[in-house]
């Protein structure tokens, strides 16, 4: 298990910002869109099915963008994968989605 370690910052807007996100704001500046957050691995790959089957039942004709950067993936704060990011926010990590489950979050955060 890795661990990282930050120093206290006395910037207020970073410490708002990750208050934010540790209260389950996550948001991340590159802004609309769907992606899935996650190495490749085999439950990457399925949340990524899902989500795709998602997209096509709600009449989404988008690209579904897979994030396997680590770096990238750190910086919606998520430290457990897959993940599920709609329009910036960070809607499930650390769980395989089934495609209804999936639905219904881009549903919800896109007002569909």
């Amino acid at each position: 298990m890795v661990f990282f370690f930050n120093k206290k910052k006395d910037d207020k807007s970073s410490a708002n910002h990750n208050a934010e996100t540790a209260a389950g704001g996550q948001t991340s500046e590159s802004g609309a869109g769907i992606k899935v957050l996650g190495t490749g691995c085999a439950k990457c790959r399925a949340l990524e099915q899902a989500v795709q089957a998602a997209m096509l039942e709600l009449g989404i004709n988008e690209e579904l963008e897979h994030v396997t950067d680590f770096v990238n993936i750190a910086a919606y704060g998520v430290m457990t994968t897959p993940a599920l990011v709609v329009d910036g926010k960070v809607v499930s990590y650390g769980k395989v989605l089934q495609k209804d489950e999936a639905k219904t979050l881009i549903a919800k955060v896109r007002d569909l």
